[in-house]
């Protein structure tokens, strides 16, 4: 498949500038580029989400026009978008085969067929998952693998993956990986976004790289490196993104002793399992660990939304005892949730409203609102953590995932907090934008704050903290400190990957 010389404009702003790309049958195209940068504008042009202001898409040879993604899928060209467009009221069943649904006699949906071929489409990427199950019941990885099972459930030709793995667990994704191997090896032209870089040159034939709507630079997969894909993402060196941390800490500011946690989702089961940690002032600690570990669940369980069984937490000197959300909030404890989409943002308001929603109440007079006191601190709050947006009133749905990521940290740092909690703060944003999120925690914690963050990210473990704490079944089992561990360290404390496995990887 090609496009030649396509462009694309919102109005004012010319998302893509003329580029010329194609996708090769039988390999993987690893496509990189800040947020903004015009992939993901281009990849809804190539599946029919979008339809260009000009140039030229051909098939086989052949031009042809998209005015819809069912023509897309009449060409055999799918897309798994990286923001998930599953239905949580349907069946994992249902959600598949939703405007494809295979019938009987041309009247009778054939639910049995359906649920058949469901079950090998799960046996195929692994997961033991009934085709009943609603999705509102699965957990975000097990929705992003029903996203890809739907792609697959069309036979595709050109199969277009946008942060396809931005929800899975380690074993997930070298699933993943198989099964896009079987599809290059069977003909299938795949396009790979992704912002998680040394996975992407993993599974990459060959690479582009998009900068400001254009096409920067091409390179096959054995001539390019990490610091190849960001200094022609961002412009400039690797080493410029690393944040500048503290090395000098204050008081304790979250203190956890003997705190155990059931998993929410099976509650005879223990999430975590008697841990205990402290947090300094102005010092970052890292919870490293794979899908499972608990790394979420103790994060949600501190900021109020699952119950503690056991143990005690103490906030600044003070113990919590049972308190509210908006207690802990008050208390100076506030949590940015892994799923800025579900439950950092409300998707009707505006940036502004979804900035001061949790501090809502230090600006009430009397009984009204103070609109001019919100409006203040909202342009300040934007303005602090520099959010590229055109304003408050414009709607967070206009944002990139980076910026929508920074309304989210924007508002729990217009609370005040003294601890900030994290979970996968860079999940689904790019290289520039992890930099300017991780420049900011660092900023925030030389100014005395307190950071606990969660990462699946070795990588970012190593790199923006004081001191990584490895969590594998609900426990700590290791802790470092960065400038004294290695990759294969974590890898092996969490349990990703033996010493023998390591060894054998590099001798390979």
């Amino acid at each position: 498949m090609r496009a030649r010389q396509i462009t694309k404009t919102y109005g004012a702003t010319r998302a893509l500038k003329g580029v010329d790309f194609e996708i090769r049958s039988g390999a993987v195209t690893a496509l990189f580029g800040e947020n903004g940068a015009g992939k993901s504008t281009l990849m809804k042009i190539l599946s029919g989400v979008e339809t260009p202001t000009s140039g030229i898409l051909e098939l086989d040879g052949r031009e042809i026009q998209l005015a819809s993604t069912v023509d897309a899928a009449e060409h055999g060209i799918a897309i798994i978008h990286q923001e998930l467009s599953l239905c949580p009221n349907l069946s994992i069943r249902d959600n598949i085969y939703m405007g494809r649904e295979l019938v009987r006699g041309g009247i009778v949906v054939d639910e049995r067929t359906e649920n058949v071929r469901t079950r090998e489409l799960m046996a195929r990427l692994e997961e033991q998952l009934d085709p009943r199950t609603l999705v509102a019941d699965l957990r975000l990885g097990q929705q992003q693998v029903v996203e890809i099972a739907r792609a697959l459930a069309g036979d595709a030709r050109v199969l277009i993956m946008d942060e396809p793995t931005s929800a899975l667990s380690g074993n997930e994704v070298e699933v993943l990986f198989r099964l896009i191997r079987e599809l290059t090896d069977s003909g299938v032209a795949i396009v790979y976004i992704s912002h998680h870089l040394e996975e992407a040159l993993e599974i990459a034939d060959h690479a582009v790289v998009f900068r400001d709507g254009e096409l920067v630079a091409t390179g096959e997969r054995d001539a390019i490196d990490i610091a190849w894909v960001i200094s022609n993402m961002v412009g400039r060196s690797a080493d410029d993104l690393s944040p500048d941390l503290r090395d000098d800490f204050g008081e304790i500011a979250l203190s956890l002793r003997n705190v155990t946690v059931a998993d929410p989702s099976n509650p005879t089961r223990l999430a975590v399992d008697d841990l205990s940690l402290d947090v300094r002032a102005g010092e970052i600690v890292c919870l490293y660990g794979l899908m499972g570990a608990g790394r979420t669940e103790l994060l949600e369980a501190l900021a109020g939304r699952a119950p503690i069984q056991r143990g005690t937490v103490t906030v600044g000197g003070r113990e919590l005892r049972g308190e509210s959300i908006a207690d802990r909030i008050r208390m100076g404890l506030a949590l940015v949730p892994e799923d800025r989409q579900r439950d950092g943002l409300v998707q009707t308001m505006s940036v502004g409203e979804n900035s001061s929603l949790a501090s809502l109440s230090a600006y009430v007079l009397g009984f009204w609102i103070g609109d001019r006191r919100e409006r203040d601190a909202v342009e300040k709050g934007i303005a602090d953590v520099r959010v590229k947006t055109s304003g408050p009133s414009a709607s967070i749905t206009s944002l990139s995932g980076g910026n929508q990521q920074k309304v989210v940290i924007g508002k729990v740092l217009m609370t005040e907090p003294d601890v900030i909690l994290l979970d996968e703060p860079s999940r689904g944003i790019d290289v520039g934008a992890k930099g300017e999120i991780f420049a900011l925690m660092a900023r925030e914690a030389r100014r005395g704050l307190a950071v606990l963050f969660a990462t699946s990210e070795v990588s970012e473990a190593l790199g923006v903290s004081n001191r990584v704490v490895v969590m594998s079944k609900g426990r700590i089992v290791r802790q470092f400190e960065p400038k004294n561990a290695t990759r294969e360290d974590l890898m092996i404390a969490s349990g990703e990957a033996t010493e023998e496995e390591l060894t054998g990887s590099a001798h390979r």
